[in-house]
């Protein structure tokens, strides 16, 4: 009930949308048939554009933007993921800037999880969902998580970085992107850390710019950023606020009168002055900018920093250095007449009459309960509502029969659409719960001989001694080598107690109901 009347006040902000441009139209007309040959026009196409978005999904993205400032994660990250939030989040998107990237870190790290990625893992695997992939480029870091029935509908997930410090041969500084279809949709998230220092507006623009026409992919109709349907971008912009001093700042703050910070705020500035930046939406400033503080704490910074020639510095002045934005593609560039007062867009590809998309940002916010760095965490949830280009996974997977470790065990999958399958795929057995495709307990490769036909049903079996001997609820996972994805998963089943697991020693024998 509550999705149906989200989605129908979303039609109906549109349909307003619509009818507002039809009074303009009707204003500017210097003939009646004219005008009536026009209001026809527009209100056909209100009424058609309020028809189509009738029967879509409604799914809830959260992103999380966080400079750590090199810090340790803190224990618990329930407060920055709102965990229970109604309605329930589909997809969790964080990108971290400045994780602790010193030489012996970084090695470490790409043998395994850094400590960063483990909090998020642990704190979300029990709540179902799974870790769709991560990119890291030195201190940034980004982390794409998705409830795990939404698995097999996310598809083609790809990942690059785009280097800008010290010459663009430095990675300290710059962008890391992951891309995918979701339910056939075309979306990119890119997380940037851009030049620092009140002076570099112009260095940010052109670093921005840069990353976008940098980065590239191998999928023909989605070969740059700019070429998906919806692009979210975030992270340390270090756009600061021109031009108050820091008294004013601090005063203009403590008295909640934000909006006066507006007018000077760089990225607002650049967007006015740059075409490309004015794709961009971003929600209003009702939060406190969120550097630089005093750590542990909601002081803004008291410290006094030596320069180089070991005299005292400025203290900084606070600013909304972190930021999320999304752009929705459009036909045209948008000029200022077409600027929407609501937060609400549609994407205007060629699919849309068919597949149509609406991204609506429900909050935008921080969150100055942390303190383990100089910088607050920024959050911003969105409702994407959208019509699914399929709701079929390319794969079924299914277990047959009865699963111990007590004798090997039988599964099937059949291809259900023709994709890019390889004989280098798998079938994992995941517990639930599980945290990443690479969360298995065990693993059979497909076929190896040749590549299936659409719905034939093919059998593996899976040998007694990989099975868990103390049983559970397991699913089976379909991972597709050239999608970088998981396409199939099975409903969750029984793996019964094996009775080794009595044998040797891991559970009681049980003997006329006692435990021995």
């Amino acid at each position: 009930m509550s999705s149906s009347a989200s989605q129908g006040s979303r039609s109906k902000m549109l349909l307003r949308q619509r009818l507002s441009q039809l009074l303009t139209c009707v204003e500017d007309m210097s003939s009646d048939d004219e005008a009536s040959e026009e209001v026809s026009r527009t209100l056909d196409e209100a009424f058609q554009l309020c028809g189509r978005f009738i029967p879509t999904d409604a799914f809830r993205l959260h992103m999380v933007t966080w400079n750590v400032a090199t810090a340790e994660p803190p224990e618990d990250v329930t407060s920055l993921l709102q965990l229970d939030v109604q309605p329930p989040t589909d997809l969790y998107v964080i990108g971290l800037q400045e994780v602790n990237a010193t030489p012996v870190r970084f090695i470490s790290d790409l043998i395994a999880e850094d400590s960063w990625s483990h909090v998020f893992m642990d704190t979300l695997a029990p709540r179902g969902f799974v870790k769709v992939t991560s990119v890291r480029m030195q201190g940034l870091l980004l982390l794409v998580f998705a409830k795990q029935i939404h698995l097999p509908y996310i598809r083609n997930i790809q990942t690059t970085y785009t280097r800008t410090g010290i010459f663009g041969y430095w990675g300290n500084k710059g962008g890391v992107s992951v891309r995918f279809s979701f339910y056939g949709h075309m979306v990119c998230f890119l997380n940037c850390h851009l030049a620092a220092h009140m002076n570099y507006a112009l260095e940010r623009v052109d670093e921005f710019e840069y990353i976008l026409e940098a980065q590239d992919f191998d999928l023909y109709d989605t070969p740059q950023i700019r070429d998906h349907k919806v692009v979210f971008w975030f992270g340390d912009l270090n756009f600061r606020i021109a031009d108050h001093g820091l008294h004013f700042l601090r005063s203009s703050i403590n008295s909640g009168r934000l909006n006066l910070l507006w007018n000077k705020d760089q990225l607002i500035m650049m967007k006015k002055k740059e075409a490309f930046l004015q794709e961009f939406e971003e929600g209003p400033l009702n939060f406190k900018p969120t550097y630089k503080f005093d750590r542990n704490s909601d002081t803004y910074d008291t410290s006094t920093p030596k320069t180089w020639l070991g005299f005292n510095g400025k203290k900084r002045k606070p600013a909304w250095t972190d930021r999320i934005l999304w752009r929705i593609k459009p036909k045209t560039l948008p000029s200022e007449e077409d600027e929407e007062e609501e937060k609400a867009s549609t994407s205007t590809d060629d699919r849309e009459d068919e597949f149509p998309i609406l991204v609506t940002q429900d909050k935008y916010t921080s969150d100055m309960s942390y303190g383990v760095s100089d910088h607050k965490p920024v959050i911003a949830t969105f409702s994407l509502d959208l019509r699914k280009c399929f709701d079929t996974p390319l794969v079924h997977v299914s277990p047959v029969g009865v699963w111990s470790a007590d004798q090997d065990a039988l599964l099937t999958y059949t291809v259900q659409e023709d994709f890019m399958s390889s004989t280098w795929d798998w079938i994992g057995l995941y517990k639930v719960g599980f945290k990443s495709a690479a969360d298995y307990e065990t693993f059979v490769w497909v076929r190896e001989n040749d590549l299936p036909e659409t719905n034939e049903v093919i059998q593996r079996s899976v040998d007694k001694d990989e099975i868990p001997l103390l049983g559970g609820q397991y699913v089976l996972g379909y991972y597709s080598t050239n999608m970088q994805s998981i396409t199939g998963l099975s409903a969750s089943f029984q793996i019964l107690e094996s009775k080794r697991a009595v044998m040797e020693g891991l559970v009681p024998e049980d003997i006329n109901g006692l435990n021995k």
